[in-house]
């Protein structure tokens, strides 16, 4: 596909990816490991995937200022400039500010896909196209759209997006965003036919993006706007510091995206998941004939729909469970129910308190 010089791709990579601690950690969170065991960390996949629809050159990275080495070790193409650097971690819609304003200052015409770092695509033509879509709508309107997907079954761990039905064609008016919500209500979302995953993956104009952010959000636009003149330049770090000291932490869907009236949804299929947790990538690995996820050099007796990751230089031996994560992992081996999420983010917390920062 013939790539656009005015489309950009913002990469969100700043995360710490405590859902999937012990494997992933502060100082190398999860964006920056081979989850899919693919010999490429989802930061690379990520990155490689949008070279099918913008220049190398226009793609950009926001990560936390911790992390600019692995970025640049993983990704030598980028240049300085496109490495956007947070010294504070402020949620989703200072980051898009960040680096919409910062693109606009130079590109005025440019038109951004912002995504996550961290989620896997298996489909990655039907993405390209599915993305493609949405380019093509906002690029003549005044439109901000974020890509949803379809769903599967009724999943309590996602945010839905519900659209208007008599909307034709594949771009859809939306009509509300919702939450994760319990079972009940899932299993009602996904029995409608009208409710899409919201995936976290916006596309629109950059100048239409700031116009929301002056409506909704006018402190965070009159923050990076004041400093307008000093993106690309030598003082931006100073001056992006300044503004991460006055800006408060707010994601993009609840200080934009569900106030704004101009939002639409295209629903895609294209094997998607966020990865956000050890069950879901379980669901998506290749597994063995009783359900297992192996990786390591490991032995089993008795052993159902398990995880077990450990080092290759030490043999595991694993008797009599199920539904189990076994995770090995540099000082930490944990064995804790691979699906409950909240305990084990209760773990990484009690592990913090009593343990100390060493082993997050």
């Amino acid at each position: 596909m013939k790539t656009n010089q005015d489309t950009f791709v913002i990469i969100m990579a700043g995360g710490v990816g405590s859902r999937f601690w012990p494997y992933s950690r502060k100082s190398q969170p999860k964006q920056f490991l081979d989850v899919l065991g693919v010999g490429k960390s989802l930061l690379q996949l990520t990155y490689h995937r949008f070279l099918n629809l913008c220049r190398k050159e226009n793609i950009y990275i926001v990560s936390n200022e911790a992390y600019y080495d692995l970025i640049k070790e993983q990704l030598p193409d980028l240049t300085d400039e496109q490495i956007l650097l947070e010294p504070n971690r402020r949620n989703t819609a200072p980051c898009i500010a960040y680096a919409s304003y910062k693109i606009a200052s130079k590109y005025p015409n440019a038109t951004t896909i912002v995504t996550p770092a961290d989620h896997a695509i298996f489909m990655e033509g039907e993405f390209t196209r599915t993305c493609q879509i949405a380019l093509d709508f906002v690029k003549s309107e005044n439109k901000l759209v974020t890509i949803g997907i379809k769903p599967s079954r009724p999943e309590t761990g996602y945010g839905y997006i519900q659209y208007k039905q008599e909307t034709d064609g594949e771009i859809k008016k939306v009509k509300t965003f919702t939450e994760k919500p319990q079972i009940e209500l899932a299993k009602a979302f996904f029995d409608s036919g009208d409710f899409v995953w919201n995936a976290g993956i916006f596309i629109w104009k950059a100048k239409d993006i700031n116009e929301a952010f002056e409506m909704f959000l006018p402190e965070i636009s009159e923050t990076f706007s004041a400093i307008s003149t000093h993106y690309y330049k030598e003082g931006e770090k100073e001056k992006i510091a300044w503004a991460y000291a006055r800006t408060k932490s707010i994601s993009i869907d609840y200080g934009i995206m569900e106030k704004a009236d101009n939002v639409y949804v295209v629903p895609g299929e294209f094997g998607w998941s966020d990865l956000g947790s050890w069950n879901s990538l379980h669901e998506y690995h290749d597994k063995d004939n009783n359900g297992n996820v192996i990786d390591g050099n490991v032995m089993l007796y008795n052993i159902n729909d398990c995880i077990v990751r450990s080092p290759k230089e030490k043999l595991v031996v694993v008797q009599g469970l199920e539904g189990y994560l076994v995770a090995d992992c540099d000082d930490v081996l944990m064995i804790c129910k691979k699906d409950d999420e909240k305990k084990i983010r209760s773990i990484v917390n009690d592990v913090k308190s009593e343990k100390g920062e060493r082993y997050i």
